[in-house]
């Protein structure tokens, strides 16, 4: 049985009617006839598409906009970091490799205030309570020596720590902006990233404090020294790339400048909050020499 020309014939469905007309801007593909320009005839809708590559990049690149500075996200940002990448960078500032960049292999574009901050807060107690129990175990045997706890060592060692966690690393970023600013070769650093490399150098402070309870004189500049040697290394590869191709005498003196700076926090907190006390060494002196005057005198005596 030889079929119609009627039913050979392509016929539209209403199926396909209705779900056009319930989503009229869906992909579409009509073909009416074979001669026809296939390009004129597609009609594809990549509105949404588009819209999810945007986001995409953005997300990938980092763009991805924040609120102001008067919201909470902007702050949050700071903050965004979980233990495994701070206990990461803690390990990168007491163990310095050399050719390791604490900024590049530890910070990865993402610093925080949430490490620096706990260490602050952390090496302000461990060196004021330390330093008080220096002069306590120091003057244990004297039995005029009257123990008093000294609070006020929490504030100044709160206000030394603080002022130099921000005000160094703010001097290093405007010096920095500025050497930019002359040679347009020279890099640097955000103001955050300055901030968070100083934060973490200054942990090995922590543990050399608690071991400056230890009456031991050369023993305690030897921990000096080599607190001084790891948290100085840390500083020196991090910021030497960025001076680097500046002139040397600004290449140079720019690292002395920033290594004698945290030298003297480390010794000034030696010489203050655990200096020897110099007026038990002079009682004992006076202990000594009173009964060898008498003894001098009775010897006189008997020979007069």
């Amino acid at each position: 049985v030889m079929a119609s020309p009627h039913e050979l014939t392509f016929q539209e469905f209403e199926e396909a009617a209705d779900l056009l007309s319930s989503n009229p801007g869906a992909s579409t593909l009509s073909i009416s006839s074979p001669g026809a320009a296939a390009p004129s005839d597609v009609k594809v809708d990549l509105s949404e598409d588009e819209d999810d590559q945007q986001e995409s990049s953005e997300l990938l690149g980092g763009e991805k906009q924040t609120g102001g500075f008067w919201t909470f996200e902007y702050y949050q940002s700071f903050f965004n970091v979980d233990t495994m990448q701070v206990l990461d960078r803690i390990k990168g500032s007491v163990i310095p490799l050399p050719g390791r960049n604490f900024v590049k292999h530890h910070i990865r574009n993402n610093p925080d205030l949430y490490g620096p901050f706990w260490i602050c807060v952390t090496l302000v107690f461990s060196v004021a309570i330390s330093g008080d129990l220096y002069t306590f175990l120091f003057n244990m045997g004297d039995p005029g020596h009257h123990y008093r706890p000294q609070f006020n060592r929490v504030s100044i060692a709160a206000v030394t720590v603080f002022l130099y966690a921000w005000l160094v690393p703010l001097g290093v970023w405007g010096f920095l902006m500025w050497r930019q600013s002359v040679e347009s070769h020279i890099s640097s650093y955000t103001f955050l990233e300055t901030v968070c490399v100083y934060g973490y150098s200054l942990f090995i402070y922590i543990p050399t404090s608690i071991l400056w309870t230890i009456s031991v004189y050369w023993l305690e500049w030897l921990l000096i020294v080599i607190a001084m040697v790891i948290s100085g290394s840390v500083l020196v590869m991090a910021f030497w790339p960025a001076i680097r191709d500046d002139t040397k005498l600004t290449a140079f003196a720019t690292m002395a400048v920033i290594v004698s700076l945290h030298a003297l926090l480390a010794v000034g907190f030696k010489l203050y909050f655990f200096q020897t006390p110099t007026h038990t060494g002079s009682s004992h002196s006076g202990q000594q020499t009173t009964p060898a005057a008498n003894h001098t005198t009775l010897t006189v005596g008997k020979h007069q």
